[in-house]
């Protein structure tokens, strides 16, 4: 498997976000667990998923702008205190899904680098209101047709 973002490059100590964010893996901690659910004997005996850590807030390698827009992101991923926890257990062999975490990891400090469009508010036309007006109206029309007539 090719993962989107590599480590694999000019050093295999880091973790290559873009050509200004290059993480140590000194940084990212991972750790070897057990897979949950089913897959026959193999699941019980051999440690393939992997737990990523990695601390946001204690990171040398990030500037201080992408630490703030990091944290901003409403993710469940990002703890209270800061760290990103990743778990990859989505492949049966422990390097697939080392690469998957870390796959992730890139994935999400990319899109908290993403800067979105600033929505420019439009009025509506003048044909849009009146269209609206008129739904309106026959909407009250077909109600009224409904209520029940007493002639005295």
């Amino acid at each position: 498997m090719d993962g989107a973002f590599s480590h694999i490059g000019d050093n295999v100590d880091n973790l290559v976000i873009s050509n200004a964010i290059r993480i140590p893996m000194s940084e990212i901690q991972m750790t070897a667990v057990r897979s949950q659910g089913a897959g026959g004997q193999n699941v019980n005996k051999v440690a393939t998923a992997i737990h990523l850590r990695f601390d946001v807030k204690n990171s040398a390698a990030l500037t201080e702008h992408v630490r703030q827009r990091l944290l901003q992101i409403s993710d469940r991923r990002i703890t209270d205190d800061g760290v990103i926890v990743i778990k990859s257990q989505a492949f049966r062999s422990q390097d697939r899904n080392r690469q998957a975490a870390l796959d992730r990891l890139a994935e999400l400090i990319v899109a908290a680098l993403r800067q979105s469009k600033k929505r420019i508010p439009t009025k509506p036309s003048k044909r849009a209101k009146q269209k609206r007006l008129d739904v309106k109206s026959r909407r009250g029309a077909l109600k009224k047709s409904r209520k029940p007539r007493f002639d005295d």
